[in-house]
């Protein structure tokens, strides 16, 4: 759980220093490298000297999903601690080092993942670096910085309990993994985080963050040859090897039911949702078009299309893939009035099962495949977003080329493909739904399923 408390000078900073600079920089291919240290910790490098930035982007194997029963949060609490004291620096020294020298640390936790992120001033690299490695391997855990953050958490989580799209999507999670980690909530409960111990957060930290669940990312003014020894300096003190865990693999139990969550509010909150793919499953980038062509393409997709544009139902409706570690999921959310609720959910599963049983068209097919190919150089417009993309790549063990063939990938989606997977990947049957709100009618009573 990412607590943002970095100081508004350092934001400032390097803000000020890329709107300055990214309008020089020219537009080029982006080249990756493959840097390993003398000690052999691998890192994955962008070089860009155009802007006087590095990115850094960390990722550990395992996190929320590993926390001990009773106390889930741990990961996420790790995560708002460990730049709140190092080594000899207290929360306030570290904080105002930070500040001071414009760096930007922070951390984060998924059910999978642990995540760190770096940006910092090239002048200001080796600081940079020795700051975070401290974090890693030297986090203080002091007792007032435990105190004030698990305070943060806890009236977090009291927000959290009262907004109608955490509800629906907690009580819609909860009800697909029963007795499954991923059916517990990533950020904890108040009760839970209130029996988070120091020993167990120095547990984490000493268990979880080590050098064989570790990938890295750098982008930005760094050769190879400057950063191999920062990798050893940074991550050398790791521990080598995790404490051994297993998180099991799980399929969601989706079937085909609506829960009513009951609120006074004006209108109703809605998450859907069933078994998807994984990652790593052949069908991957058909699936993607697949989505992309059903609701993932915003104002192009047929959702957006039949639920607002033709009948004004929905203030916002969506889907998307969420491949998880162990299980793959296909997910949607809606927005919409009360009064119009039964009838948005009729419109969802019919628009599931039309594209079931039709597939995309063909000119859906090839609109999709010019926006996903063509907007995708976008997003590598940014340090800290390449980075991000380049562990991302690695956890996926995508290649290092993967840039470069991704948009043959998705151009190889055939109208045959699109159609074979819109019916291994859709069951309308299956299609689960959570509402919070008061729909006059949602097929289930207040507070039941069906």
């Amino acid at each position: 759980m990412n607590i943002p408390r970095r100081g508004p000078f350092a934001r400032a900073v390097l803000a000020a220093v890329a709107l300055a600079l990214v309008a020089v920089a020219p537009a080029r291919a982006v080249t990756i490298d493959r840097v390993v240290s003398p000690g052999g910790i691998e890192a994955w490098l962008v070089e860009d000297r155009t802007i006087p930035i590095i990115a850094v982007e960390i990722a550990f194997r395992g996190a929320a999903a590993l926390d001990p029963a009773g106390k889930e949060g741990l990961a996420g609490m790790v995560s708002g601690l460990l730049d709140e004291g190092a080594g000899e620096l207290d929360s306030q020294a570290f904080q105002e080092r930070l500040n001071d020298l414009a760096i930007s640390l922070g951390f984060d936790a998924g059910l999978d993942i642990f995540i760190g992120s770096l940006k910092t001033l090239s002048e200001n690299r080796d600081q940079a670096f020795e700051l975070l490695r401290l974090a890693l391997t030297a986090p203080r855990f002091d007792p007032d910085a435990v105190e004030r953050i698990r305070s943060q958490i806890s009236a977090y989580l009291e927000r959290q309990a009262e907004d109608p799209g955490h509800i629906a999507a907690r009580t819609w999670w909860e009800a697909a993994f029963p007795g499954h980690p991923y059916g517990r909530p990533v950020n904890g409960t108040t009760n839970s985080v209130a029996a988070i111990t120091t020993e167990d957060l120095h547990a984490f930290a000493a268990r979880r963050l080590a050098r064989d669940r570790l990938v890295i990312a750098v982008v930005g003014d760094i050769s190879a040859d400057e950063l191999a020894p920062l990798l050893d300096a940074t991550f050398g003190g790791l521990p080598e090897v995790a404490a051994p865990a297993e998180v099991a693999e799980a399929a969601p139990e989706t079937t085909g039911a609506v829960t009513v969550v009951p609120r006074d509010i004006p209108q109703s909150v809605v998450v859907f949702g069933q078994a998807g793919l994984k990652r790593d499953d052949p069908d991957w980038y058909g699936a993607y078009v697949v989505n992309y062509v059903l609701g993932g393409g915003g104002f192009s997709s047929r959702f957006y299309a039949e639920l607002r544009e033709k009948r004004g139902l929905a203030y916002s409706v969506y889907s998307y893939l969420d491949p998880l570690d162990h299980a793959g999921l296909i997910l949607g959310g809606i927005g919409t009035r009360n009064d119009r609720a039964l009838e948005s959910l009729e419109l969802i599963r019919a628009e599931w099962r039309r594209m079931r049983e039709d597939g995309p068209t063909a000119q859906e097919l090839a609109d999709a495949k010019a926006f996903l190919t063509g907007s995708f150089p976008l997003r590598l417009d940014r340090t800290d977003r390449i980075a991000g993309i380049l562990v991302s790549i690695q956890l996926d063990d995508l290649g290092i080329d993967y840039l470069d063939r991704r948009a043959a990938l998705i151009e190889a989606v055939s109208l045959e493909d699109v159609r074979r997977i819109a019916k291994r990947l859709l069951d309308p049957d299956a299609l689960t739904f959570v509402v919070v709100g008061r729909p006059d009618a949602a097929g289930a009573p207040p507070g039941g399923g069906s």
